[in-house]
């Protein structure tokens, strides 16, 4: 990205160890990106920029390549690996090299002519360099984040949802170029649209960014008046989100170029969305077969019946067939949460006994001949149990 990641230390911008997991630092993120975004802070500059700089910090420490190659460059810094064998301590070179001020951007270029780039070799991917020559590629925009709550039977079904967000985003009014309507960039002629200036200092040839065109290629003569030139807007909008049918809480979505805008026209990031499902009242969920817990009476168990139940689309029968014991789990197929492939799973429903807290006088003796029968027939619930 740039050279100034190096001087910054994103495990404090997100408040966690060097050592951190990955979910360690993602639940981080989400915490502060829900305190600090724009929505909730409108008007805090300071929570905005806090919000931007814990985005930074959570793109690169996410990305496993990245988190790698960040973690290397500290740690060869913090060793003075770049100080050894010519740079003094006080950033010049030692004797018998170069005099004058050692610059950061000096090592990331690496030697002119050479196979060996130096910290632009090792960081290649990190600051989108390689070979020890700097990238003209427009830089994309960041990943974004956010979250939405769905019901349980929106999220087993299907739903269309709109998001409103306030994030980065091409500007309006000159469609991201940066330049103002009806003029465009034009090739910075220093450094003839590369980006880069190599200059040579002893038996060395360092490359850095160009200071006339800040390492983009191009020049904006009359810029944008409404993004000052970025090609960037805060705005708030709202995405049309499809959450297909079947999606499980703490699922993401991603959105594919819905993110940040990137600089100058440069290619978006994407949006990645966090479901939360919600629990519903008569349903609960195994994989992708719906559950639920029927009512019955003891009479219905042992003479059997069939009982009218909600799926996801409508009522189904069941058929209880007769002697069904307390507690079974009757299956009835295809009628559970949509799959990928187009089927469903299965709707498990577990038949319960509901006793009656107060029963009439008819009832009452009834229930006492019935009882009575029992024993005498010879039925013992207690049979064979606890060793009896």
């Amino acid at each position: 990205m740039n050279r100034e990641w190096l001087e910054k230390d994103f495990y404090k911008e997100l408040g966690v160890s060097s050592s951190a997991t990955a979910d360690d630092i993602k639940k981080a993120y989400r915490k502060l990106a829900r305190d600090l975004h724009p929505d909730k802070n409108p008007g805090d500059a300071k929570a905005e920029e806090r919000f931007k700089a814990v985005s930074e910090a959570h793109a690169v420490l996410s990305d496993t390549e990245k988190r790698k190659e960040y973690d290397e460059a500290r740690r060869l810094f913090a060793s003075g690996a770049f100080g050894r064998g010519g740079f003094a301590p006080g950033g010049g070179y030692a004797p018998g090299g170069f005099n004058g001020e050692f610059n950061l951007g000096d090592i990331f270029g690496g030697a002119a002519g050479g196979g060996d780039g130096g910290l632009g070799d090792l960081l290649g991917g990190l600051f989108n360099r390689g070979g020890g020559r700097a990238s003209t590629r427009p830089r994309r925009g960041s990943d974004v984040e956010t979250e939405t709550t769905l019901g349980f039977r929106e999220a087993a079904q299907g739903v269309t949802v709109p998001l409103r967000m306030t994030s980065p985003s091409p500007c309006t009014t000159c469609h991201g170029s940066g330049a103002k309507p009806g003029t465009s960039p034009r090739v910075c002629p220093h450094c003839n649209g590369t980006g880069v200036i190599s200059r040579n200092q002893g038996a060395f040839g360092f490359s850095e960014p160009c200071e006339d065109c800040r390492g983009t290629g191009s020049i904006i003569d009359d810029p944008c008046v409404d993004c000052h030139g970025t090609g960037i807007q805060n705005r708030t909008r709202t995405i049309t989100v499809r959450v297909p049918p079947g999606v499980r809480d703490g699922q993401r979505i991603r959105l594919a170029g819905q993110g940040e805008a990137g600089l100058r026209g440069a290619p978006a990031g994407d949006l990645f969305v966090t479901v939360h499902v919600s629990n519903d009242k008569v349903f609960g969920r195994t994989g992708d077969d719906l559950t639920l817990v029927l009512p019955v009476s003891y009479s219905e168990l042992v003479l059997g019946t069939t009982v009218s139940v909600p799926t996801l689309d409508g009522r189904v029968g069941v058929k209880v067939p007769a002697g069904t014991a307390d507690g079974r789990t009757l299956r009835v197929r295809g009628r559970g949460v949509p799959k990928r492939d187009g089927t469903s799973g299965d709707l498990l429903v577990t038949v319960k006994v509901a006793v009656p807290q107060k029963l009439d006088d008819d009832a009452t003796e009834a229930l006492r001949n019935y009882a009575d029968a029992e024993k005498a027939g010879g039925f013992d619930p207690r049979a064979g149990w606890a060793g009896a």
